[in-house]
């Protein structure tokens, strides 16, 4: 979120809140990145008291609210190019806290298991559907810089339903480990 601002203010000069979160609206950027429209106000409150963005001037256009009109500071424009060296360079993969579940299966629900990771494997494969539908519907609107991002969220949905088709073939072994490393019995 802190890239987007910090780097509309800087491309495209001051603007006021609501500018910035139609163009994020415009942008699609909910589909292909963790940005929430409801986050954008909060995150240029904190921008602002850090120092890496400041009001240039309060505007009134008609009877809408007055507006603050930010703009990138010295400090602001640092900052976002340390962003865009790291953004680019570190590689993020947070855990799924269910590869740690895996590894501590409740005995008693060993034979819903199937019946469990099948759900997930639909609702995997509903979403990449929805996700590949919606991409068609606005790949006009995006950029190609866009385009490729989504392409990258889409690769890895397909390589996590990939994942998970393997792990569905494996699902007796696994069971009957667990079975048998916990000291059950079938």
């Amino acid at each position: 979120m802190r890239i987007f601002i910090l780097g509309v203010l800087s491309e495209r000069g001051p603007m006021h809140g609501h500018q910035i979160r139609l163009l994020s609206e415009e942008e699609h950027l909910d589909l292909w990145t963790d940005i929430t429209i409801g986050g954008l106000y909060g995150a240029i409150k904190r921008l602002a008291a850090e120092g890496l963005i400041e009001e240039e001037r309060t505007e009134q256009v008609g009877s809408y609210p007055q507006r603050k009109v930010w703009r990138i500071t010295e400090a602001g424009a640092q900052s976002l190019s340390s962003l865009r060296l790291s953004g680019l360079s570190e590689i993020v993969h947070h855990p799924d806290p269910f590869d740690l579940i895996l590894t501590r299966l409740d005995p008693d629900h060993l034979d819903d298991l199937p019946t469990i990771i099948e759900a997930r494997v639909t609702s995997l494969k509903a979403m990449l559907t929805e996700y590949e539908a919606h991409s068609q519907v606005i790949a006009r609107y995006l950029t190609l810089a866009e385009s490729l991002a989504m392409r990258h969220r889409l690769v890895r949905l397909q390589a996590e339903i990939s994942w998970h088709e393997q792990l569905v073939d494996r699902l007796p072994e696994l069971i009957k480990d667990e079975r048998t490393r916990r000291g059950l019995h079938d």
